[in-house]
């Protein structure tokens, strides 16, 4: 009895030592994707990130952090195909994280996000079609989870966006983007290494506002 018991207590101290080793690699390049600026910087973390999926094949969040550095060097490039490419990549992993967690509030967020921002690839051409895709996400996220302020902040900055486009008023925008920040003050991670990005956005975004 002694030897069944001592054999579980190594198996339990191994789990929690990996799973303290998974979660202090995971915060180490996190905080490194947070400190990045040029497309380079988002491209080493990206890499890392994808080692660690590679590792960790039931865990969703190195997959969302590989696709969420790879949106921001979509975000950075001024390529059209280049920018599509970094895009195609970020969906290939977002892809893979909602294999292992559907239906998550933070995960279609991002998947909103890649749509946004590929309207700006082509907005004349890509607009009507992505918009829609990039809505129904934001719309999506928030309806599974109301208290995700990403959510909130990217619907805001999709619907200021086209209502500059169409030269219509920006206050339904400017609400949501209100109530994003709200939903910042008040809202609480599931994990140390769950998504906690957004909020110096949501401020600039509300700077905006003011104009």
């Amino acid at each position: 009895m002694k030897a069944v018991f001592a054999i579980l207590l190594i198996l339990v101290v191994s789990t929690l030592t990996a799973q303290d080793k998974y979660t202090e690699t995971m915060l180490k390049n996190i905080e490194a994707t947070y400190k990045a600026q040029t497309v380079a910087d988002f491209q080493a973390v990206a890499n890392t990130f994808e080692r660690i999926a590679a590792a960790e094949k039931t865990k969703w969040e190195p997959f969302y952090y590989a696709g969420y550095n790879y949106l921001m060097m979509a975000t950075i490039e001024t390529d059209g195909p280049k920018k599509d490419s970094y895009l195609d990549l970020a969906t290939k992993n977002i892809d893979q994280a909602k294999a292992i967690k559907a239906n998550d509030s933070e995960i279609t967020a991002l998947e909103g996000f890649v749509h946004m921002i590929r309207v700006t690839v082509d907005p004349q051409t890509r607009g009507q079609e992505y918009s829609g895709k990039a809505f129904r996400s934001f719309s999506t996220a928030v309806a599974l989870n109301g208290e995700n302020p990403r959510a909130l902040m990217l619907m805001g900055q999709m619907q200021y966006g086209t209502a500059q486009f169409f030269g219509t008023p920006t206050t339904d925008a400017c609400a949501t983007i209100e109530k994003s920040l709200q939903k910042f003050e008040t809202f609480k991670a599931d994990s140390a290494i769950a998504p906690q990005w957004g909020k110096p956005l949501a401020e600039k975004l509300k700077g905006n506002c003011k104009l």
